[in-house]
Order: structure tokens, then C-alpha cells, then sequence
């Protein structure tokens, strides 16, 4: 084998060729038709290991390292599926799918790489798990997770001491009564939080850079494709820029995020971000008391300086591109465009917009369609008395 060492060993019986150097002993072979079977077997036997709290039978099927992390997750679900194993036997591809007791309605699904060895007599085992490559890690990948449960919202934190994290539930609880009293009550109704250790812990969950998340306080990411349901979503909060908030911060940004949780069976391809990113911040900043100029400050400032938007944001100014002011405006935008709405025409009126959008099949026609159909104007109705709102709460 290329670049690889090929060992001999004595042996009662003779001598043993080691084609693959993490077998140890003899009789060890290289994978047959069977050896997936007994690999989906060994993986069926540790996920029963893990729901059951049953240290020693997890222990039997490999490292141990997981369940120690995972002790504190309350898991209604856990399964792998192999969908690849390597022809010598090293390692697997799985799909894990699993959910999280009394927060989860569909199955979170995560691509898993396992690193796979032989006991003594011949049978597999997992010596390592981790994230796929190209996919974000997950929480317990980062070290051993702590719980704490609210009343609306669980809680998971890496690094993070139980009154921190007794300190987001506190927020999220209030946030999902409020998300429900704009959005209505047809969602979940509940919300996971994940606090990783640092920007870098939370980039890691996310599978991006950390550059692209400085400064960013939360982000609420989908963790599985829907198949015609809405998926488990979390709030994934970045606690170096969290921390930096004031207490009204801190509330808006988890009411923003919890408001995507609720939105998310409502948000499709056609739903552009100026709407999904303004609602968000509608709600947020409901009952808050917070003046336009004090929400939209960098669109307050554009303002002054002449320089009125001529159309709503594209998604594309929604990117973190390095530019924070161009950020801020984008949301602001799309935040007073949401008001107006409300103002306007009606909350209820708001939300069936937001639903007549998400409902279109495509993104072309989308807000054309919706904007006709719920508030009986064009377009270019609309944006004229977009820019008329902005000059009239911002001038």
C-alpha cells in the first residue's frame, strides 16, 4: 500500500500480513459485502447505548468520548445511517439524525465522518466521530454540553457557566410570547438556543469563517432540509458581540431570531430578505418604545445626507461583506418597510403578506403578486410610499 508501512507479527498459527495498520491481531480483513451490516449494527447498538444512559454498552461499541459530552441533552431520538464506508475499512460516512426531547417535531440530520477499528476479536468499533467534511460541527463536538430549560426554550451551552445560560433562557422565554402575540400561535412555540464557547466555537457550528459573523450577535440556521415540513431550527448566538449588548439588545436580538423559528414553514426561495430580515426586526422591536432614528441610525444618517434609497435592499446587501453601515441600512430598510406595512394596511395585514410571498413558487412574481393581492398597490406604488415613510419618520 502507497506511503503506508506493512507489518509482520508472529502468531500461533504462523504469520499475519497486516494490510491495514489500525487492525491489530490476525484473521482481521479488509471489508466484505457484510461488513457494512455489521458497521450499521455497531452504530444501531450505541445509539440504543446512548438513549438508554448506558455507559457500558456505549463503551462496547467504541470511544466513549461523545456520551460523556452528551450526557446532559435530552434526546428523544438518536440513529446513524451508514451511507459510505471506505474500502479498507478505516472510516464511514453516516447520516446521524436525531431529535431533542420536547423541542424537536421533525428529526435534526447532521453528515457524520467515523473513524473505525477492530476489538480484539475481530469486530468493528468507532475509535473517533466528528462533522463531514465540509459540514459544521456540532455542539458536543466543542466539548460537553450543559442544559439549562426554560419554560419556552432549552438552553445548550460549550464553555458557558450555568447562570449564563440560566441568563438566555430568561430572554428566550420572553421572546416566544411575544413572537406569538405578531406572529400568532401556529408554530412550536418553543425555541433552542446553542451558546458556544466563542465567534470561533459559533463560526465552527455554522461551517463558515469567523470573519463572516464578527459583530454578528445571533443567527438562526435551519440544521436539516424540510421535506415539505418546516426543519429544526437554533439560534446559534456568537457571545463575544452577544455580550456587548445592553439588556434591550439582548432582548430584540433573541426576539428577532425566535421570530425566524416561527417564520420558517412561512419562508421560502421566493421570500426575499429584506422581508424575512424586516419582519424580524418588526417584531423585535415591538412594545420596545425605541423612536425610527433610534432603531435606523445609519439609515437616518443617509437620510440627512440626501441620499433616500432608491429601491428596497437586494439580498445580496444583506451579505457581511465588511461594509457594517451598508449592513445596518439594509436591515433598517427593510425593518421601516414592515412598520409602514403594519401602519398602514394592518398587522394582519402583514403577516398575510409575509405567508402570500412564502407561498409563491418562485421568487420572480413573489412580492408582485402579494403586494396586488393583500394591499391592492404595484410595486412601484409601494416603493414611492416606502421612500415618503423613510423621509417622514427619518427626516
Amino acid at each position: 500500500m502507497a506511503g503506508r508501512e506493512r507489518a509482520w507479527r508472529a502468531a500461533a498459527a504462523g504469520l499475519c500480513l497486516l494490510l491495514l495498520p489500525a487492525f491489530s491481531g490476525c484473521g482481521h480483513r479488509a471489508p466484505g459485502t457484510g461488513a457494512r451490516a455489521e458497521v450499521q449494527r455497531v452504530l444501531d447498538r450505541r445509539a440504543t447505548a446512548l438513549l438508554g444512559h448506558d455507559e457500558a454498552a456505549y463503551a462496547t461499541t467504541g470511544t466513549r468520548t461523545p456520551y460523556t459530552r452528551l450526557r446532559a441533552l435530552p434526546l428523544a431520538a438518536w440513529s446513524y445511517r451508514i451511507t459510505s464506508l471506505r474500502t479498507d475499512g478505516t472510516s464511514a460516512e453516516a447520516e446521524l439524525s436525531y431529535r431533542v426531547a420536547g423541542q424537536d417535531t421533525a428529526p435534526v440530520t447532521a453528515r457524520r465522518t467515523l473513524t473505525l477499528s477492530h476489538t480484539a476479536d475481530g469486530g468493528w468499533y468507532v475509535a473517533a466521530e466528528g462533522p463531514a467534511q465540509g459540514t459544521g460541527q456540532q455542539l458536543w463536538d466543542q466539548g460537553p454540553v450543559s442544559a439549562v430549560s426554560g419554560a419556552h426554550s432549552l438552553v445548550l451551552g460549550t464553555g458557558q457557566s450555568t447562570g449564563e445560560l440560566r441568563g438566555y433562557a430568561r430572554l428566550a422565554d420572553l421572546a416566544v410570547p411575544a413572537v406569538s402575540r405578531a406572529w400568532g400561535a401556529r408554530w412550536a412555540r418553543r425555541v433552542v438556543v446553542l451558546v458556544p464557547r466563542s465567534l470561533d466555537g459559533m463560526a465552527a457550528l455554522l461551517g463558515s469563517p469567523a470573519a463572516q459573523y464578527r459583530g454578528i450577535a445571533a443567527v438562526t440556521t435551519a440544521e436539516t432540509p424540510g421535506a415539505g415540513r418546516a426543519p429544526a431550527d437554533r439560534v446559534v448566538v456568537n457571545p463575544e458581540a452577544y455580550a456587548a449588548l445592553g439588556d434591550l439588545g439582548k432582548q430584540v436580538v433573541l426576539t428577532h431570531e425566535t421570530t425566524h423559528v416561527a417564520t420558517r414553514s412561512a419562508t421560502t426561495a421566493a421570500t426575499p430578505l429584506w422581508l424575512s430580515e424586516g419582519y424580524a426586526d418588526w417584531t423585535g422591536y415591538l412594545g420596545t418604545g425605541r423612536t425610527p432614528a433610534q432603531v435606523a441610525p445609519e439609515l437616518t444618517r443617509a437620510v440627512a445626507d440626501g441620499r433616500v434609497p432608491d429601491a428596497l435592499p437586494a439580498d445580496k446587501d444583506f451579505g457581511f461583506t465588511g461594509d457594517p453601515a451598508g449592513l445596518a441600512r439594509a436591515y433598517e430598510s427593510g425593518w421601516l418597510a414592515c412598520r409602514m406595512i403594519a401602519e398602514r394596511w394592518g398587522e394582519e395585514e402583514l403577516r398575510a403578506f409575509y405567508r402570500a410571498v412564502g407561498a409563491h413558487r418562485t421568487r420572480a412574481g413573489a412580492v408582485e403578486g402579494a403586494l396586488k393581492k393583500v394591499l391592492d398597490t404595484t410595486p412601484e406604488e409601494f416603493t414611492a410610499a416606502w421612500q415618503d415613510y423613510v423621509r417622514a419618520q427619518l427626516g
